[in-house]
C-alpha cells in the first residue's frame, strides 16, 4: 500500500486507487491513512466524522463506511497479483477500533518523518550539506496542505495543523543549513515570500535579514525588521524577541561578515 496525505489524499493498493468519493468516507480513510499500521480507535473515527454530538446511529454508520472501504480494497486485491489476502487483513478490525495494515507499503508522512529527523541530526552535528540536502528531500514529499482535498474534521484539523508546524520546523532548518552554506542570494526569493506568508514568524524574518544584509542589501535588512515589529505590536502587543533585536543591532553596527548566521 502507498498512502499519501502531505497534499490531495492518495490512498493505492496494488497500484489501484482506494480512495473513496463519499465525503465522510475520504474523512475516515484519511484517518486511518495518517496513522497506518496503528489502531485508530472508533471513539476518533466518531469524533472526526460528527464531532461531540454524533448521532445514535453513528457506530452501525461508521460500519457502513468501513464495508465500503473494505470493497474498494478488494477491488484494488483483485486487480493485483500479490500473495493472497483479504480486505480485512488490510482494514483491519482490531480490539475498540481499525487499523490499516500497510504490509511495509509507503507513506509520505513516515518518510517525511525520517528523513526530516536524519536532517535534525545532520545540523547537530554541523553537516551542513548533509542537512540541508535531507531537509530538501523531506520537505519535496509535500504538494500541498496535508488532506487538501478532504472536508476534515476536529481530529484532521488538529493533525493537519501538527502536520504543517512539522513542515515549517523542517524548513526553517533547511534554510539555516543553506545560509551556513553561503547560499543567501539564493534564498532571497524563497524568503521574500515565506516573510509575507508567516507574518509574525521571528525566525524566518531573522533569516531574510541574515539573507539581505549578506547580500549587500542592509537598509532592506533593517526594513524587514522594522515592519515586522510593527506587525507584532500592532496585531499581538508584543515586540520582538531579544534575540531578532541583537540581530538587528548587528546589522546597524557591523559588516556582513560579522553578521550571525542565525538569529
Amino acid at each position: 500500500m502507498d498512502i499519501q496525505v502531505l497534499g490531495t489524499l492518495g490512498v493505492r493498493e496494488e497500484g489501484v486507487s482506494i480512495t473513496p468519493t463519499a465525503p465522510k468516507a475520504r474523512r475516515v480513510l484519511a484517518l486511518l491513512a495518517l496513522h497506518a499500521d496503528q489502531p485508530v480507535s472508533v471513539s476518533a473515527l466518531v469524533e472526526e466524522l460528527w464531532g461531540e454530538r454524533p448521532p445514535r446511529s453513528a457506530r452501525t454508520t461508521l460500519q457502513t463506511y468501513v464495508l465500503q472501504l473494505r470493497e474498494l480494497i478488494t477491488t484494488a486485491l483483485d486487480a493485483g497479483t500479490a500473495e493472497p489476502v483479504t480486505a480485512k487483513d488490510i482494514l483491519v478490525t482490531c480490539p475498540g477500533g481499525y487499523l490499516l495494515n500497510t504490509r511495509g507499503g509507503a507513506s509520505d508522512v513516515r518518510e517525511f518523518d525520517r528523513l526530516a529527523g536524519l536532517g535534525y541530526r545532520a545540523m547537530d552535528a554541523g553537516d551542513h550539506t548533509r542537512a540541508a540536502r535531507l531537509l530538501r528531500e523531506a520537505l519535496a514529499l509535500w504538494s500541498g496542505a496535508p488532506f487538501a482535498d478532504v472536508q476534515s474534521g476536529p481530529q484532521l484539523e488538529i493533525e493537519a495543523r501538527r502536520l504543517q508546524e512539522s513542515r515549517l520546523c523542517a524548513l526553517d532548518q533547511r534554510i539555516e543549513a543553506d545560509l551556513r552554506l553561503g547560499r543567501h542570494r539564493e534564498l532571497l526569493p524563497e524568503l521574500t515570500v515565506l516573510v509575507s506568508q508567516y507574518r509574525t514568524h521571528e525566525n524566518l524574518h531573522g533569516q531574510f535579514m541574515v539573507a539581505l544584509q549578506r547580500s549587500g542589501r542592509r537598509g532592506e535588512a533593517l526594513d524587514v525588521y522594522r515592519l515586522l515589529r510593527t506587525t507584532l505590536v500592532r496585531e499581538m502587543g508584543i515586540e520582538p524577541s531579544t534575540a531578532l533585536s541583537r540581530l538587528q543591532r548587528s546589522i546597524l553596527l557591523a559588516g556582513p561578515d560579522k553578521v550571525p548566521v542565525s538569529s
